[in-house]
This record gives structure tokens, sequence and C-alpha cells, in this order.
């Protein structure tokens, strides 16, 4: 390949703890003309840094690597490259998540049962400047009436019954059971709970939750 040709491919970052998932990632993207994916992470830190080294055009982002939610590092991401498109790839396809990841500054929000179809086409609506967002999850954001004034610190209505949750005693498990949802979905809403109050134990969680009427919520 020549030093022009080179030179024209979109650079990704590809970030995911699982190294499966980025090698199929890295097939899918380099089967493309025009792709080429410069370097890979597996947690938050080391995207850092191979953002910071790559200044790539594009970083695709799991949004839960090794128990951390990737989205709070999203505004640090682009501080440090600007001219980076963020596509979040992600198995959660609940729009609280899709809206924040937009909020945070992404361009895109792909889940990943559909990445096959739908990576390549967000990559390239991100290069176009403009925003791509799951077909199906963006028509069930348009229909959910406009947000009222929510729970304190920033929560999400769902974010704060789990914290009601976990402040009642209840486990990880126990929580997804009586919710209706993945334990790993739970563990991306504690995350993002800690992030947006910055506490870091249950004890903080818990009297933040009586504090502000959460259980009783």
């Amino acid at each position: 390949m020549s030093a022009p040709e080179k030179a024209n491919k979109i650079g990704v970052v590809l970030a995911d703890d699982h190294e499966i998932v980025r090698d199929g990632l890295r097939l899918l993207l380099e089967a493309e003309p025009d792709m080429e994916v410069v370097a890979e992470a597996g947690d938050v830190e080391t995207t850092m840094r191979r953002v910071l080294a790559y200044k790539p055009a594009v970083l695709v982002l799991d949004v839960n690597m090794a128990g951390e939610s990737s989205l709070s590092a999203i505004p640090q991401l682009l501080e440090s490259s600007p001219e980076t498109a963020v596509i979040v790839l992600t198995m959660q396809d609940e729009p609280v998540f899709a809206r924040d990841a937009l909020r945070s500054g992404a361009k895109g929000f792909v889940v990943k049962h559909a990445a096959g179809r739908e990576l390549v086409e967000a990559i390239r609506e991100a290069m176009r400047g403009g925003t791509y967002i799951n077909p199906r999850l963006g028509a069930r954001i348009a229909a959910e009436p406009p947000p009222a004034e929510g729970p304190p610190g920033g929560l999400t209505e769902r974010e704060a019954e789990v914290l009601g949750l976990v402040a009642l005693g209840f486990s990880g498990p126990e929580i997804a059971e009586k919710l209706v949802l993945s334990e790993r979905t739970i563990e991306t809403h504690r995350a993002h709970i800690q992030q947006k109050l910055g506490v870091t134990t249950r004890a903080e969680l818990v009297r933040f939750a009586l504090d502000n009427d959460l259980i009783e919520r």
C-alpha cells in the first residue's frame, strides 16, 4: 500500500474488553477499503493512552469495560483528541444509555447485535459530520415523552430506582431479577450512579439515598 493510500484511510481505535469482539470488529472494518484499525484497548485507561498517541479519526468504544463505565471518559478523550469521532458500541439498548452517550459527546450509538450492519454506516455518518443512532432505539427515544424534572444528582429514574434497592440491601442479581434486567445492565447503572454522585462506597450510596428519600421513591 502506498503512503498516500494509507494516509487517506480512516484510522480507527477499537476499545472493548473482549478480545474476540475486537477481532471480529477488526475483520469487519478492515474489509472496507478506506478503513484501518490502528490500535486496540481493553480498558478505559489504555483507551485514553491509545487515543492520545494515535489521534484516530474514530474511536469505537464499548460502554462497559471490566466493570467500569466508559461514558464518563468521553469528554476527557475528546479533550485529548478533539477531532476523534466516538462511536459507542454496547449490548445496552435502553434509551437512557444512548442519551448519556450523546450528551457526553459521542457521534454514534450502535448496539452489538446489529454491529455488522450498522457500525460501518455509523463511522461513515460521523465522518460526514453527522450523528448515528440505532434506528429502533432512535424510534423508542422519539416516542418517549420529554423527561420531567428528575431525581437528584442528575440520576435517571431507573438509576434512582436501582440506588434505592442498593440502599435497601439488595444484591446486584436480586435487583436484576426485581427489575427484569440483566446483571450487566445493573452493573452499568451502578457505575453511572457512582460517577454522577462522585462516590465509591456502598455507605456513601446509602447515605445519599436516605438524604434524598430515594428509598421511599
